[in-house]
């Protein structure tokens, strides 16, 4: 059985890669594990962190491990750059533990797609930082999309 495509496709312009750049976004704030794994063919590769994994079985029981830990998630992602069937991204997500501490994870991905639209490499480096609940900067309903009058990574001055 083969996927259905997943617009936009590549080769990215400016446009189609923000636009998927901010459905990977939207996605990711629904917090759904088994729709987020759609976005990704089914045996796509990820480095996250210090993670090596393969595959949607993979990848749907990361995200689940993830939001168990990180609550209160809300992402914010940004196009750094495009090129064929890459786009490169640069992200900040806030996220509190079960203490109540609050964390604002930096980081950069690389994307490598397929020529269906589906991301078949994910390349993840992050870095947590403390913060108090007074700095946080992400303010909409979580789980949902950021709402499109919300600042992002570079009018919030990340």
């Amino acid at each position: 059985m083969t996927d259905a495509p997943r617009p936009p496709l590549p080769p990215f312009t400016d446009e189609t890669a923000r636009t998927k750049v901010r459905a990977a976004e939207d996605g990711w704030n629904g917090r759904n594990p088994e729709r987020i794994a759609l976005a990704y063919t089914a045996d796509s590769v990820w480095r996250n962190r210090s993670e090596f994994f393969e595959g949607r079985p993979a990848i749907e029981a990361f995200l689940t491990r993830k939001w168990a830990r990180e609550l209160d998630y809300r992402l914010i992602k940004e196009l750094w750059a495009h090129g064929g069937n890459r786009i490169a991204v640069r992200f900040a997500y806030e996220w509190r533990d079960d203490s109540g501490h609050w964390f604002c994870s930096y980081g950069n991905e690389n994307w490598e797609f397929d020529a269906r639209g589906l991301m078949r490499r994910r390349h993840a480096s992050i870095n947590d930082l403390p913060i108090a609940p007074a700095e946080r900067k992400f303010h909409w309903p979580a789980p949902g999309p950021r709402p499109a009058d919300h600042p992002g990574l570079s009018d919030l001055g990340l």
